[in-house]
């Protein structure tokens, strides 16, 4: 039990003592007012692409908090649409915030990937499901929004994938948030729809799923493995494998 106990420490605190480093190496340190928000060009202009389009966009959030965790955001267009529509959950404000940053735009100065994306019929099936899931979503009022364990930005975007679990994606598992049960059951699907996962709370949980893979939630921090593309998961540095 005592070398289980080192070796959890260890899976712990090494990783995020990386992504520290990592942090204050880098340019993530700058005041979030000045931050670069701007576009990072990862979405065609809407005019140059009719068809229907969905995306799910993680990047680092603000500051310090970086080192631990991602925020996450979802963007659709109907088919035909002239613009994007970005829906985030935030701290500040009404919770569920549209449109409030560009569709693909930068964090607070970190660029974006996209985790989850579709195009052309698919997306067009999937939009009514996502705007259902927006307006249905229970944690929408005044002071609603917990950075940890959740509701936050992620509890919100996980919300709305298991809406969806034909996009078949997984949340970074620096999503902190995640695993708060948005539904308010501590047992339940996966968002994807291919495994099982129970939650205390958001502080304590374990998800095992074809999407997810295995994964161990400890106060927020994920262990896991991905076997379907294979990965290992850490705290504040993600996935270290193949890419999702």
């Amino acid at each position: 039990m005592r070398k289980f106990v080192i070796v959890l420490l260890a899976l712990l605190v090494v990783p995020i003592v990386v992504s520290a480093a990592r942090y204050w190496m880098g340019d993530r340190s700058v005041d979030w007012q000045s931050a670069d928000r701007s576009s990072a060009g990862l979405l065609p202009p809407p005019a140059a692409h009719p068809e229907a389009l969905v995306r799910v966009f993680a990047a680092r959030t603000v500051r310090w908090r970086g080192i631990f965790a991602v925020h996450s955001w979802i963007v659709f267009k109907e088919k035909g649409a002239l613009r994007y529509t970005r829906y985030d959950y935030t701290a500040w404000g009404e919770p569920i915030r549209l449109n409030g940053f560009a569709a693909d735009g930068r964090w607070f100065g970190d660029v974006p990937s996209a985790i989850a994306s579709a195009d052309g019929d698919a997306a067009t099936a999937m939009i009514p499901k996502i705007q259902a899931a927006i307006a249905g979503y229970s944690w929408r009022s005044y002071g609603d929004y917990r950075a940890w364990p959740g509701p936050n930005s992620n509890t919100f975007v996980a919300a709305v994938l298991a809406a969806v679990p034909e996009l078949q994606v997984a949340l970074p598992p620096t999503a902190i948030g995640k695993d708060f049960p948005y539904a308010g059951s501590a047992f339940g699907w996966t968002p994807s729809g291919t495994g099982v996962r129970a939650t205390l709370g958001g502080y304590l949980g374990v998800t095992a799923g074809w999407v997810e893979g295995l994964e161990l939630n400890l106060l927020g921090a994920v262990f896991g493995l991905d076997i379907r593309r294979p990965a290992i998961k850490l705290p504040g540095i993600g996935r270290l494998g193949v890419s999702a």
